[in-house]
């Protein structure tokens, strides 16, 4: 049976015309729809894929950014822009400004997102943030009034997206999928920090393992002033059968969550490995998980001694 995310990812993307994100030297990008659809998280992604990002431009300054992101010499080579009811004047001056823009050297992408009206009543319950073409009416009066008045700029969309069944996670790897243009998204950075609990936790740690329960070299007097990283220390840690079968069922849980957290979408995680004072034991582990995880798909490794 077909994957659900499957599903709802092709039901998600409607073209309205064929023609592809970023054709051309230049990306320029602009974000639009309903209130409540998902253009916050939409422009998140694309600011992770190193979109220059500005979100409630102005209509009137949309052909001023245009403008400095094809200008001679400019490094904005790629933008995105949301653009929506918040500014008083999008209804009345979007259409005529859109066509201008059509018509030039940018050749913008314009991407529409909505989304069913329960389920952008539901959204505005949970935030609590009034609609903004209602602020002194129900939230309901509000999307009623704003899918009527965007009508017409929804008929001169690009794409449109209906992000009704889909999740954050899964409107952020939809737009990483247009953004690249099919391309595989970008690695998710693991760090491995090995640390002494004695100078504190990593305060960015994502995972904590505690290996102060392994046979600890500092009370050996030839290796106390060496380190994890020493061929001695290694030694005498693999010796015994407690460091082995740690290592082999740390890695074994890691193998199987790091693709999850890939999955999810998301980009940094940092793995803190420590021991009393960070010289030899979490330094071992650390170096050890190096190896044993290089062959995770989707990851990029890096290795970080703090108090080493």
């Amino acid at each position: 049976m077909e994957d659900t995310y499957e599903r709802r990812r092709r039901g998600a993307l409607v073209a309205v015309r064929a023609r592809r994100m970023g054709r051309g030297t230049r990306r320029f990008v602009i974000l639009t729809g309903l209130s409540g659809s998902g253009k916050t998280h939409a422009i998140r992604a694309l600011e992770d894929l190193g979109y220059f990002c500005v979100d409630n431009l102005p209509t009137q300054l949309i052909p001023t950014m245009a403008e400095l992101a094809t200008r001679e010499g400019a490094t904005l080579d790629k933008v995105a822009i949301v653009a929506d009811v918040r500014e008083k004047g999008f209804l009345s001056q979007f259409p005529r400004v859109f066509r201008r823009l059509r018509a030039s050297q940018v050749k913008p992408t314009l991407i529409f997102l909505e989304a069913s009206h329960a389920v952008l009543v539901r959204r505005f319950s949970e935030t609590r943030r009034p609609h903004p073409l209602a602020r002194d009416r129900s939230v309901s009066e509000g999307i009623t009034e704003e899918r009527d008045k965007l009508n017409p700029i929804r008929a001169m969309a690009d794409l449109i997206l209906d992000t009704t069944n889909l999740t954050v996670h899964e409107l952020r790897d939809i737009f990483m999928q247009m953004s690249r243009d099919g391309r595989k998204r970008a690695d998710m950075v693991v760090n491995l920090v090995s640390f002494g609990y004695k100078n504190g936790v990593p305060v960015d740690a994502d995972l904590v393992f505690d290996v102060r329960c392994l046979p600890n070299p500092h009370f050996v007097d030839s290796l106390r002033k060496l380190t994890g990283r020493d061929a001695a220390v290694v030694r005498y840690m693999r010796k015994h059968e407690e460091t082995q079968d740690f290592l082999d069922k740390l890695t074994s849980f890691l193998k199987f969550a790091l693709p999850q957290y890939v999955k999810e979408g998301k980009s940094y995680l940092t793995i803190a490995v420590g021991c009393t004072g960070g010289q030899h034991r979490s330094v071992m582990i650390a170096e050890a998980l190096r190896k044993s995880l290089r062959e995770v798909k989707g990851v990029r490794l890096r290795v970080k001694h703090r108090d080493s």
